[in-house]
């Protein structure tokens, strides 16, 4: 089978027979979410103040290229005096735990049910996806913000919220890819040879479908992230005076005109993370998934 190269753009692709294959990744949105996952997890050193400390008497000091400005607060001070640029970074802290711990959580739930649903079927096939369609109908920024008023503003209330309306598309993704997998004939010889169910969904179902799941739980991350900023804006999220990206927006919407910075950068790095995470779910789905590549 010939194998060629060929420059489309300025992607290159790589030619087996008939079938392109791009092999490069987004450079750019692969860079911000590494910088992202970078910034929380190093937050502590990059900050140069601390987020809870406030200047009182340099009250919404504007960046510092502008009249007034300071290198030493180049994003500005918020409305109590507390640095703009330390609160966005350890704000990157908050928003990738919320989402690693929400997807693990909600995650592992809606797998479970996902492999069980699809590998017996049946009634309780019937009664799990049921359950998911009634989940996934439902408008998920509402139901958050119900249960999170609900429960009360704190993390671990968050991580709760976050986790139950997600572990249904998790469900469905799950049990889609199984009832595939399940006709397949190293799952009838691994029923045959007398493996218990739950071994075979562990060993032969399980590896088989992680490759969409790391694309799903990539694409999440971005949602949960908005979903967390909403929340935080509407008072129902992360309490003050931690930092979170949607709070700060929120504190900085009183001052659109005179001081726009307290919601503007935290704002910009929702959309740049964000974004970035979605090119980068794409890119992945194209290149774990083979049916995309034929495509």
């Amino acid at each position: 089978m010939a194998v060629g190269t060929q420059v489309w753009g300025k992607a290159k692709v790589r030619m087996r027979g008939g079938l392109a294959t791009v092999r490069r990744a987004p450079r750019l949105p692969l860079a911000i979410a590494l910088g992202f996952v970078l910034v929380a997890v190093f937050g502590d050193l990059l900050a140069p103040h601390s987020p809870f400390e406030a200047i009182v008497s340099a009250r919404l000091q504007p960046p510092f290229w502008m009249d007034k400005g300071s290198l030493g607060h180049p994003l500005g001070l918020d409305t109590v005096g507390r640095d703009v640029l330390s609160r966005i970074i350890l704000g990157a802290r908050v928003s990738l735990a919320a989402a690693v711990a929400s997807i693990l959580l909600g995650g592992g739930v809606g797998v479970a049910l996902g492999l069980v649903s699809g590998y017996y079927r049946g009634w309780v096939d019937a009664l799990v996806m049921r359950i998911t369609d009634g989940m996934l109908s439902l408008p998920l920024l509402l139901l958050a913000l119900l249960f999170a008023v609900a429960l009360g503003p704190s993390f671990t209330n968050l991580i709760f919220v976050l986790a139950l309306v997600m572990w249904a598309r998790f469900a469905r993704l799950v049990r889609g890819e199984v009832l595939s997998w399940r006709e397949k004939d190293f799952v009838a010889l691994a029923r045959v040879a007398g493996a218990p169910p739950l071994a075979i969904m562990w060993r032969h179902l399980f590896p088989n479908i992680l490759n969409s799941l790391v694309v799903l739980a990539t694409l999440q991350v971005g949602w949960v992230i908005i979903v967390e900023a909403s929340l935080s804006f509407l008072g129902a999220g992360i309490p003050p005076p931690t930092p979170s990206w949607g709070s700060m927006v929120a504190e900085g919407r009183s001052y659109a005109n005179t001081a726009w910075w307290i919601s503007v950068f935290p704002g910009i790095a929702i959309v740049l993370v964000v974004m970035s995470l979605n090119l980068l779910g794409d890119w992945l789905r194209d290149t774990l998934d083979p049916r995309q590549r034929q495509a």
